[in-house]
């Protein structure tokens, strides 16, 4: 019961998520790979790896924290495509993103804990729409919109990353 309270506050944290004194508004939105190092961003606290869908390989920042998870990608106008974002939670359960202060139109994949897509939706800039995960996921992978459809990637996809320790 700890872990499920614990799991449903970092849902409400989550990107562009909800919080508590939003709740009363109407709703808003084992493979290795080789890592390619980008100082820029490591200087900046970014935390990047590579995660593959098939034989396609995106660049993703690390939302770990509840301050990453609920900034996301708020307030950004723009995201180089096979990049995204991926949300790590501690445990699978149901999710719900929304886009508030978002602008980019993105797609969400939510993964199980076995890291196979069980969901993917498309989401609208600005809308305050809650995206929840029709199955339990254990994380989201937010990215361009149409991105999925357009690589062919599709349920059952299996993503193959390596997070650092600190993540697992």
């Amino acid at each position: 019961m700890k872990h499920s309270l614990l799991g449903l506050m970092l849902v409400l944290l989550a990107c562009n998520q909800p919080s508590a004194a939003d709740s009363a508004s109407p709703p808003s939105a084992a493979n290795t790979v080789e890592t390619a190092a980008n100082p820029a961003l490591e200087s900046e606290g970014v935390r990047r790896i590579p995660l593959r869908l098939k034989d396609k390989t995106l660049q993703v920042e690390l939302a770990l924290t509840p301050a990453e998870q609920q900034q996301g990608l708020m307030f950004r106008k723009s995201m180089e495509p096979n990049h995204g974002m991926l949300f790590v939670f501690h445990e699978e359960q149901t999710l719900g993103f929304w886009m508030r202060n978002t602008y980019l139109p993105l797609s969400i994949a939510y993964l199980n804990a076995e890291r196979k897509i069980v969901d993917i939706q498309d989401m609208q800039p600005l809308s305050e729409q809650i995206h929840r995960s029709s199955q339990p996921a254990k994380y989201a992978l937010e990215v361009n919109q149409g991105w999925f459809s357009t690589q062919q990637i599709t349920l059952g996809t299996l993503a193959e990353f390596v997070l650092p320790e600190a993540a697992k």
